[in-house]
Protein backbone atom coordinates (compact mmCIF):
# COMPACT_ATOMS: atom_id res chain seq x y z
CA UNK A 1 0.00 0.00 0.00
CA UNK A 2 1.24 3.14 -0.51
CA UNK A 3 2.20 5.86 2.25
CA UNK A 4 0.09 8.54 3.12
CA UNK A 5 1.27 11.84 2.63
CA UNK A 6 2.07 14.41 4.99
CA UNK A 7 0.15 17.69 4.53
CA UNK A 8 0.80 20.82 6.52
CA UNK A 9 -0.54 20.95 9.85
CA UNK A 10 -4.09 23.23 10.36
CA UNK A 11 -5.54 24.28 13.85
CA UNK A 12 -8.89 22.90 12.90
CA UNK A 13 -9.05 19.21 13.74
CA UNK A 14 -12.53 18.67 13.62
CA UNK A 15 -11.57 16.18 9.88
CA UNK A 16 -8.55 14.45 12.49
CA UNK A 17 -11.07 13.60 15.06
CA UNK A 18 -13.57 11.92 12.24
CA UNK A 19 -10.63 10.30 10.82
CA UNK A 20 -9.65 8.91 14.54
CA UNK A 21 -12.67 7.86 14.81
CA UNK A 22 -12.88 5.20 11.73
CA UNK A 23 -9.44 3.96 12.48
CA UNK A 24 -11.08 2.51 15.78
CA UNK A 25 -13.95 0.48 13.77
CA UNK A 26 -13.22 -2.60 11.38
CA UNK A 27 -12.15 -0.89 8.06
CA UNK A 28 -15.41 -0.75 5.51
CA UNK A 29 -15.04 -3.08 2.46
CA UNK A 30 -15.06 -0.89 -0.51
CA UNK A 31 -15.64 -1.29 -3.98
CA UNK A 32 -13.77 1.60 -5.75
CA UNK A 33 -15.07 1.83 -9.38
CA UNK A 34 -12.49 2.25 -11.95
CA UNK A 35 -9.66 3.82 -10.08
CA UNK A 36 -7.54 4.23 -13.49
CA UNK A 37 -5.52 6.98 -12.80
CA UNK A 38 -3.17 8.14 -10.15
CA UNK A 39 -5.54 10.17 -8.49
CA UNK A 40 -8.09 8.05 -7.62
CA UNK A 41 -6.31 4.70 -7.37
CA UNK A 42 -3.94 6.29 -4.64
CA UNK A 43 -6.81 7.88 -2.49
CA UNK A 44 -8.28 4.32 -2.34
CA UNK A 45 -5.14 3.12 -1.43
CA UNK A 46 -4.00 5.78 1.28
CA UNK A 47 -6.94 5.56 2.16
CA UNK A 48 -6.11 1.74 2.78
CA UNK A 49 -3.14 2.87 4.58
CA UNK A 50 -4.97 4.70 7.15
CA UNK A 51 -7.08 1.81 8.07
CA UNK A 52 -10.63 3.31 6.87
CA UNK A 53 -11.10 0.66 4.01
CA UNK A 54 -10.74 -2.59 2.07
CA UNK A 55 -10.45 -1.91 -1.48
CA UNK A 56 -11.88 -3.98 -4.03
CA UNK A 57 -10.71 -2.41 -7.48
CA UNK A 58 -13.57 -2.82 -10.26
CA UNK A 59 -12.19 -1.83 -13.80
CA UNK A 60 -9.25 -2.77 -16.45
CA UNK A 61 -6.81 -5.06 -14.50
CA UNK A 62 -3.70 -4.02 -17.09
CA UNK A 63 -4.73 -0.47 -17.04
CA UNK A 64 -4.91 -0.54 -12.99
CA UNK A 65 -1.72 -2.64 -12.63
CA UNK A 66 0.16 -0.12 -15.09
CA UNK A 67 -1.14 3.13 -13.50
CA UNK A 68 -0.08 1.52 -10.20
CA UNK A 69 3.41 0.30 -11.64
CA UNK A 70 4.19 4.01 -13.51
CA UNK A 71 3.83 6.12 -10.04
CA UNK A 72 5.25 3.71 -7.58
CA UNK A 73 2.01 2.10 -5.75
CA UNK A 74 1.36 -1.29 -3.87
CA UNK A 75 -1.33 -3.19 -5.39
CA UNK A 76 -0.24 -6.59 -3.24
CA UNK A 77 -2.88 -6.41 -0.49
CA UNK A 78 -6.37 -5.38 -3.28
CA UNK A 79 -8.36 -7.67 -4.52
CA UNK A 80 -8.84 -6.48 -8.46
CA UNK A 81 -11.94 -7.54 -10.12
CA UNK A 82 -11.38 -7.32 -14.13
CA UNK A 83 -14.30 -5.28 -16.13
CA UNK A 84 -13.20 -3.95 -19.73
CA UNK A 85 -14.36 -0.35 -20.14
CA UNK A 86 -15.43 2.33 -17.25
CA UNK A 87 -19.27 1.41 -18.18
CA UNK A 88 -18.70 -2.06 -17.15
CA UNK A 89 -16.86 -1.20 -14.08
CA UNK A 90 -19.49 1.21 -12.85
CA UNK A 91 -22.07 -1.84 -13.54
CA UNK A 92 -19.94 -4.20 -12.29
CA UNK A 93 -19.53 -2.19 -8.82
CA UNK A 94 -23.28 -1.89 -8.38
CA UNK A 95 -23.77 -5.72 -8.75
CA UNK A 96 -21.23 -6.43 -6.20
CA UNK A 97 -22.79 -4.00 -3.66
CA UNK A 98 -26.21 -5.65 -4.58
CA UNK A 99 -24.34 -9.43 -3.79
CA UNK A 100 -23.40 -8.11 -0.62
CA UNK A 101 -19.30 -7.85 -1.38
CA UNK A 102 -18.95 -4.11 -0.11
CA UNK A 103 -19.95 -2.02 2.22
CA UNK A 104 -19.40 0.99 0.56
CA UNK A 105 -19.26 1.98 -2.68
CA UNK A 106 -16.39 4.80 -4.17
CA UNK A 107 -15.63 6.86 -7.36
CA UNK A 108 -12.78 6.12 -9.53
CA UNK A 109 -11.57 7.89 -12.38
CA UNK A 110 -14.70 7.90 -14.41
CA UNK A 111 -17.76 10.51 -14.67
CA UNK A 112 -20.34 11.12 -11.57
CA UNK A 113 -23.03 10.46 -14.01
CA UNK A 114 -21.45 7.56 -15.73
CA UNK A 115 -21.39 5.93 -12.09
CA UNK A 116 -24.68 7.18 -10.58
CA UNK A 117 -26.68 5.94 -13.73
CA UNK A 118 -25.92 2.71 -12.55
CA UNK A 119 -26.60 3.30 -8.69
CA UNK A 120 -30.43 4.96 -10.11
CA UNK A 121 -30.76 1.91 -12.14
CA UNK A 122 -34.94 0.54 -11.47
CA UNK A 123 -33.89 -2.98 -12.19
CA UNK A 124 -29.87 -3.79 -11.14
CA UNK A 125 -29.21 -0.26 -9.12
CA UNK A 126 -29.01 0.52 -5.27
CA UNK A 127 -32.20 2.63 -5.08
CA UNK A 128 -34.00 2.37 -1.74
CA UNK A 129 -37.46 4.25 -0.61
CA UNK A 130 -35.61 6.78 0.39
CA UNK A 131 -34.23 9.68 -1.96
CA UNK A 132 -31.03 9.62 -2.82
CA UNK A 133 -29.13 12.79 -1.89
CA UNK A 134 -25.42 14.14 -1.12
CA UNK A 135 -24.15 16.08 2.04
CA UNK A 136 -21.06 18.25 2.05
CA UNK A 137 -19.29 17.24 5.60
CA UNK A 138 -17.41 21.38 5.74
CA UNK A 139 -14.22 21.84 7.64
CA UNK A 140 -14.43 25.45 8.20
CA UNK A 141 -11.28 27.28 9.55
CA UNK A 142 -12.34 29.36 12.82
CA UNK A 143 -15.93 27.50 12.90
CA UNK A 144 -16.67 25.40 16.39
CA UNK A 145 -18.57 22.52 14.74
CA UNK A 146 -18.22 20.82 11.53
CA UNK A 147 -20.90 21.84 9.24
CA UNK A 148 -23.24 19.81 7.31
CA UNK A 149 -24.71 21.49 3.57
CA UNK A 150 -26.86 19.41 1.88
CA UNK A 151 -28.06 19.28 -1.20
CA UNK A 152 -25.66 20.31 -3.42
CA UNK A 153 -24.98 18.46 -5.41
CA UNK A 154 -27.77 16.05 -6.81
CA UNK A 155 -31.58 16.99 -6.22
CA UNK A 156 -31.78 20.26 -8.65
CA UNK A 157 -35.16 21.87 -7.16
CA UNK A 158 -36.12 19.47 -4.63
CA UNK A 159 -40.11 19.28 -3.53
CA UNK A 160 -41.34 19.12 -0.20
CA UNK A 161 -41.29 15.11 0.13
CA UNK A 162 -37.80 15.21 -1.38
CA UNK A 163 -36.40 17.99 1.01
CA UNK A 164 -37.91 15.19 3.77
CA UNK A 165 -35.98 12.59 2.62
CA UNK A 166 -32.17 15.18 2.18
CA UNK A 167 -32.54 16.24 5.81
CA UNK A 168 -33.23 12.52 6.99
CA UNK A 169 -30.60 11.32 5.59
CA UNK A 170 -28.31 14.44 6.95
CA UNK A 171 -29.77 13.98 9.93
CA UNK A 172 -28.92 9.87 9.93
CA UNK A 173 -25.37 10.33 9.18
CA UNK A 174 -24.76 12.95 11.34
CA UNK A 175 -25.78 10.94 13.97
CA UNK A 176 -24.45 7.66 12.65
CA UNK A 177 -20.63 9.13 12.71
CA UNK A 178 -20.69 9.89 16.33
CA UNK A 179 -21.51 13.91 16.33
CA UNK A 180 -24.56 13.49 18.82
CA UNK A 181 -28.33 14.86 17.87
CA UNK A 182 -28.13 17.65 15.03
CA UNK A 183 -29.02 21.04 14.90
CA UNK A 184 -30.75 21.40 11.49
CA UNK A 185 -31.17 25.02 10.20
CA UNK A 186 -33.65 25.20 6.93
CA UNK A 187 -32.22 28.25 4.55
CA UNK A 188 -33.48 30.74 2.77
CA UNK A 189 -33.15 34.26 2.54
CA UNK A 190 -35.65 36.11 5.39
CA UNK A 191 -36.02 34.31 8.91
CA UNK A 192 -39.52 35.17 8.27
CA UNK A 193 -42.39 33.18 6.19
CA UNK A 194 -43.44 34.72 3.58
CA UNK A 195 -45.26 33.97 0.70
CA UNK A 196 -42.77 35.65 -1.84
CA UNK A 197 -40.38 33.37 -1.21
CA UNK A 198 -41.47 30.27 -1.51
CA UNK A 199 -38.50 28.34 0.25
CA UNK A 200 -40.07 29.79 3.60
CA UNK A 201 -43.28 28.64 3.61
CA UNK A 202 -41.34 24.59 2.97
CA UNK A 203 -39.16 25.48 5.85
CA UNK A 204 -42.13 25.88 7.90
CA UNK A 205 -43.68 23.03 6.78
CA UNK A 206 -41.06 21.23 7.31
CA UNK A 207 -40.61 22.05 10.88
CA UNK A 208 -43.81 21.14 11.29
CA UNK A 209 -43.48 17.71 9.54
CA UNK A 210 -40.88 17.17 12.53
CA UNK A 211 -43.17 18.05 15.54
CA UNK A 212 -45.57 15.45 13.68
CA UNK A 213 -42.76 12.90 13.73
CA UNK A 214 -41.98 12.61 9.84
CA UNK A 215 -38.81 13.65 10.74
CA UNK A 216 -36.67 12.29 13.31
CA UNK A 217 -33.59 12.78 15.04
CA UNK A 218 -32.49 16.37 15.04
CA UNK A 219 -33.94 19.73 16.26
CA UNK A 220 -35.25 21.76 12.95
CA UNK A 221 -35.66 25.49 12.89
CA UNK A 222 -36.54 27.24 9.84
CA UNK A 223 -36.41 29.33 7.67
CA UNK A 224 -33.18 30.84 8.94
CA UNK A 225 -31.23 33.38 6.72
CA UNK A 226 -27.24 31.98 6.74
CA UNK A 227 -26.10 34.71 9.00
CA UNK A 228 -28.78 33.83 11.86
CA UNK A 229 -28.28 30.05 11.33
CA UNK A 230 -24.94 30.13 12.56
CA UNK A 231 -24.36 33.20 14.00
CA UNK A 232 -25.25 33.45 18.06
CA UNK A 233 -24.84 37.40 17.74
CA UNK A 234 -26.97 37.77 14.07
CA UNK A 235 -29.51 35.61 15.95
CA UNK A 236 -29.75 37.43 19.01
CA UNK A 237 -30.41 40.42 17.20
CA UNK A 238 -32.93 39.49 15.04
CA UNK A 239 -34.62 37.82 18.42
CA UNK A 240 -34.62 34.25 17.28
CA UNK A 241 -35.27 32.50 20.34
CA UNK A 242 -34.04 28.53 19.64
CA UNK A 243 -31.68 26.15 19.97
CA UNK A 244 -30.86 25.74 16.47
CA UNK A 245 -30.45 29.91 15.59
CA UNK A 246 -27.11 31.13 15.72
CA UNK A 247 -25.92 27.33 16.42
CA UNK A 248 -26.75 24.92 13.07
CA UNK A 249 -25.10 21.79 12.45
CA UNK A 250 -26.66 21.33 9.34
CA UNK A 251 -27.49 23.83 7.09
CA UNK A 252 -30.39 22.70 4.51
CA UNK A 253 -30.56 24.34 1.56
CA UNK A 254 -33.50 25.36 -0.65
CA UNK A 255 -32.05 23.63 -3.84
CA UNK A 256 -28.69 22.83 -5.73
CA UNK A 257 -27.41 26.32 -7.18
CA UNK A 258 -28.00 27.78 -3.60
CA UNK A 259 -25.86 24.50 -1.82
CA UNK A 260 -22.99 24.53 -4.44
CA UNK A 261 -22.43 28.26 -4.59
CA UNK A 262 -22.42 27.86 -0.40
CA UNK A 263 -20.30 25.00 -0.07
CA UNK A 264 -17.78 26.62 -2.97
CA UNK A 265 -17.84 30.00 -1.52
CA UNK A 266 -16.79 28.66 2.10
CA UNK A 267 -14.20 26.65 -0.03
CA UNK A 268 -12.45 29.12 -2.32
CA UNK A 269 -12.98 32.44 0.63
CA UNK A 270 -13.04 31.00 4.06
CA UNK A 271 -10.65 27.98 3.13
CA UNK A 272 -12.79 25.47 4.20
CA UNK A 273 -12.40 21.42 3.05
CA UNK A 274 -15.22 20.08 1.44
CA UNK A 275 -15.75 16.18 1.95
CA UNK A 276 -18.54 14.66 0.34
CA UNK A 277 -21.13 11.74 0.67
CA UNK A 278 -24.03 10.21 -1.40
CA UNK A 279 -26.97 8.96 1.21
CA UNK A 280 -29.94 7.25 0.72
CA UNK A 281 -28.85 4.11 -1.54
CA UNK A 282 -28.43 0.89 -0.47
CA UNK A 283 -24.58 1.73 1.31
CA UNK A 284 -23.36 5.09 1.26
CA UNK A 285 -20.98 6.66 -1.90
CA UNK A 286 -17.51 8.05 -1.97
CA UNK A 287 -17.49 10.83 -4.62
CA UNK A 288 -14.15 12.63 -4.03
CA UNK A 289 -12.93 14.79 -7.33
CA UNK A 290 -9.13 15.11 -8.71
CA UNK A 291 -9.09 18.54 -6.94
CA UNK A 292 -9.20 17.23 -3.28
CA UNK A 293 -6.72 16.97 -0.93
CA UNK A 294 -5.70 13.97 0.45
CA UNK A 295 -7.16 15.39 4.05
CA UNK A 296 -10.38 16.09 2.40
CA UNK A 297 -10.53 12.44 0.51
CA UNK A 298 -9.34 10.54 4.09
CA UNK A 299 -11.89 12.19 5.54
CA UNK A 300 -14.90 11.42 3.12
CA UNK A 301 -13.61 7.73 3.15
CA UNK A 302 -13.50 8.04 7.38
CA UNK A 303 -17.15 9.41 7.67
CA UNK A 304 -18.44 7.05 5.22
CA UNK A 305 -16.57 4.14 7.20
CA UNK A 306 -17.93 5.17 10.29
CA UNK A 307 -21.52 5.22 8.77
CA UNK A 308 -21.04 1.22 7.66
CA UNK A 309 -19.57 1.00 10.79
CA UNK A 310 -22.94 2.14 12.50
CA UNK A 311 -25.08 0.47 10.34
CA UNK A 312 -23.25 -3.10 10.71
CA UNK A 313 -23.95 -2.38 14.59
CA UNK A 314 -27.57 -2.32 14.12
CA UNK A 315 -27.67 -5.25 11.95
CA UNK A 316 -25.80 -7.32 14.71
CA UNK A 317 -28.04 -6.42 17.07
CA UNK A 318 -31.22 -7.03 14.93
CA UNK A 319 -29.78 -10.68 14.16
Amino acid sequence: MSEVPQEPSRVSSKYDRLIAAAQVEEPARTIVAHPCDETSLQGALQAAAARLILPVLVGPEAKIRAVAQAHHLDLADCEIVDAPHSHAAAAQAVALVREGRGELLMKGSLHTDELMREVTASATGLRTERRISHVFIMDVPGHADTLFITDAAINIFPDLDAKRDIIQNAIDLFTAVGLGQPRVAILSAVETVTTKIPSTIEAAALCKMAERGQITGGFLEGPLAFDNAIDPEAARIKEIASPVAGHAQILVVPDLEAGNMLAKNLTFLAHADAAGLVLGARVPIVLTSRADSVRTRLASCAVASLYAAARRRVTQVAA
